[in-house]
This record gives structure tokens, sequence and C-alpha cells, in this order.
């Protein structure tokens, strides 16, 4: 993860917003309770993030890195294919927003804000592109972006909606892996083996790993 300075307002910041976030949730935490529980002043917060979302975008980058490495962690030994690891880091992408409201509320609002969404966009159009080239390799970056665009509609929407007694975890997998796989037309045989494949691992507990590695790493900046 990206170094900000030990110490650094930047990281004070970041470490008070996502502690707020958690608790509070995005919209009801303000950019003055932010600046209180970091201890530093409204200049200082101010010229180290332009907005809120600013703040967003980038704790945004820190939960994907984190999703990316936790899974690289996961699944070193077990397997190299990078399809079923496009499948486990997506998987631990819906745990880690159905862990709580506000988890979900902060991954619905940076799928909507512009820059937020920009990030993610940009963040996963590359991976995209490592995973699915090898399947098509006429594509280009821009389609696999374009893509990309498109699958984020789907996971938005996923992280959109709760689980219940009907649309269980389990179900909410295999739609979501057989909606986004039909997108980079992933032959059906792979889609039912990635389904399979993820269905082994304890996701809450690794999505609770990954949040708290966050919490820690934040704080340890500070």
């Amino acid at each position: 993860m990206t170094d900000h300075g030990k110490g650094s307002v930047k990281s004070k910041v970041l470490h008070a917003a996502a502690r707020l976030f958690l608790d509070k949730g995005y919209e009801k935490s303000s950019i003055r309770e932010i600046a209180e529980v970091a201890g530093v002043n409204r200049g200082s917060l101010s010229f180290a993030f332009k907005d809120k979302e600013s703040i967003l975008c980038e704790l945004v980058a820190y939960v994907l890195e984190g999703q990316f490495e936790a899974t690289e962690r996961l699944l070193k030994g077990k397997t190299e294919d990078k399809i079923l690891f496009y499948a486990a880091e997506t998987v631990l992408q819906l745990h880690i927003a159905e862990s709580s409201e506000h988890m979900r509320e902060m991954y619905n609002v940076s799928y909507s804000l512009p820059n937020s969404a920009t990030v993610i966009f940009h963040a996963i159009t590359g991976k995209l592109q490592e995973i699915f080239g090898a399947l098509h390799p006429s594509w280009q970056t821009k389609n696999f972006y374009e893509r990309e665009i498109s699958t984020a509609g789907i996971m938005r929407n996923h992280l959109s909606v709760p689980c219940d007694i009907y649309f269980t975890m389990e179900r909410k997998i295999r739609v979501f892996l057989e909606s986004t796989f039909l997108v980079f037309e992933v032959p059906r045989e792979k889609i039912e083996e990635a389904i399979e494949f993820v269905s082994q691992f304890d996701w809450k507990m690794i999505a609770a790993g990954v949040i708290d590695h966050m919490l820690e790493y934040l704080e340890s900046k500070t």
C-alpha cells in the first residue's frame, strides 16, 4: 500500500474518515467531524483533500488494493488461473460490502460519484486486461475499459441489494459471476468451475481481515 508519510495530515485524515465512514456512514460524516477526529484544522484538511469525495477516492484505492493483496495471499499455491483469481477477488468484494450497511454505502457511493467511479474504472481495467487478455487476444485496452463500465454496473447492483432468505449470498455469487463472465464471453464450463472454486473459502472471515488490515495500516501511518 502507498505510504503517505508517518504522522502526515493526509494519513490522519484518511484514518479518521475510514473510522467515521464505517461507524456512521459516508453521508452522515461531515468534513468538520473528520477534521476533529483526525486532530487537524480545516485548513490543513482542505489543503490535503479538496472535498469528502476526494477522501473517499483514496480510501477506495486502499480497499481495492487490499482486496487484490488478500486474494493473492489466499490463492498462492492453490491456483494460478487468472479467471479463478478474478472470481475470488470479486466474491471477496461482495462479502466486504455485505459485512455492514455502512460498508455497503461506501461501495455504493464509490460506484456512483464521478471521481471515485473513475478511480475504480481505471484501477480495474488493467486487471481485466491481464486476466481476460489470453481469452481475447484481439481486444484492446479500450475494449476492457468498456466492459469494466458494464460489469461495474453489475457489481454495484449486487452490492446494493442485501442478502435475505430468498437472495442468499450463494445465489448472489452465482448470479453475479454468471452475469459478469458472460460479458467477457467466458465458456459455461469455466463459469461453473469458478463458482465451485470460490465455494471452498471462508469469505466472511477474509473480508473482516481486509477491513481490519486497512484500518491498522492507516493507523500505523499516523
